[in-house]
């Protein structure tokens, strides 16, 4: 009687242990439930936006594209980047797409597709000013006001390598680009994409340094560890998508890039 009891307890406490860890979802599990559940942050242009409501950018089309390539229905997930990885742990979202940056931490506990879009930092400045500026130390010098946002890798890489410029904090990173078109701050250094959207969408704004980034980096959509064959038909339908031109036009409509 002991014995039944405790396989009994033992059987109960299991359930519970199990019933609390979430699984990934199977590339058979996705096509079965009919549903693609996609992470997204909807605070990062050009690629995640949350417009109100409506979900806009360049990889909520491509997560429209994989839905209707695998014949099922696209559920956006809202996530934030200090719970990205703990909500595709919990097994929130399938793939995570939001401009997420392919690095060995995030590798370590997830995968990830081939990169799609290569960038690096580089420099904001107001048009009328953009042939002063064509190297590092031309940014970094006296008398130049560079506006960084806290907490990210923008303040990372200029607390790392800004010595003698004047660094002016901001409290949002939306209003950077604003100042520098106001002459409040000489330059702002982000990242190559968002340098480029925002040259692209405002005249008084200018990226004069594309051609020699500081640095290097790729985006990719990001998915639970080991899930192998989702990963190898998110790259195939990548590569559809390549070879089929639907890429290209994706990424000169929202990121402004040839």
């Amino acid at each position: 009687m002991k014995r039944i009891l405790l396989l009994s307890l033992l059987s109960v406490l299991l359930t519970v242990v199990f019933a609390g860890m979430a699984q990934a979802r199977t590339l058979d599990a996705i096509l079965a439930s009919k549903v693609l559940k996609v992470g997204t942050t909807g605070d990062y242009k050009p690629f995640s936006f949350n417009n109100n409501g409506k979900y806009e950018g360049f990889d909520i089309a491509v997560a429209q594209s994989f839905a209707d390539r695998l014949g099922v229905r696209l559920e956006l997930v809202p996530t934030t980047w200090k719970t990205l990885m703990k909500d595709l742990n919990d097994g929130k979202y399938d793939i995570g797409m939001s401009g997420i940056t392919r690095t060995i931490a995030r590798q370590k506990e997830a995968c990830f597709s081939q990169g799609y879009v290569t960038f690096g930092k580089t420099p904001l400045v107001a048009a009328s000013k953009a042939s002063k500026y064509k190297t590092m130390a031309d940014i970094d010098r006296k008398g130049v006001k560079i506006g960084v946002n806290p907490g990210g890798t923008n303040e990372k890489f200029v607390k790392a390598n800004i010595k003698n410029a004047e660094i002016v904090m901001f409290d949002s990173n939306l209003a950077i680009p604003v100042a520098v078109a106001d002459g409040k701050v000489d330059v702002m250094i982000t990242d190559s994409v968002e340098a480029i959207y925002y040259a692209a969408t405002n005249p008084a704004l200018a990226a004069p340094m594309l051609d020699n980034l500081f640095t290097r980096s790729q985006l990719g959509y990001l998915m639970p560890a080991d899930s192998y064959r989702l990963q190898d038909t998110v790259n195939f339908m990548m590569d559809q998508m390549i070879l089929k031109g639907d890429m290209a036009k994706l990424k000169a409509e929202y990121l402004h890039m040839n």
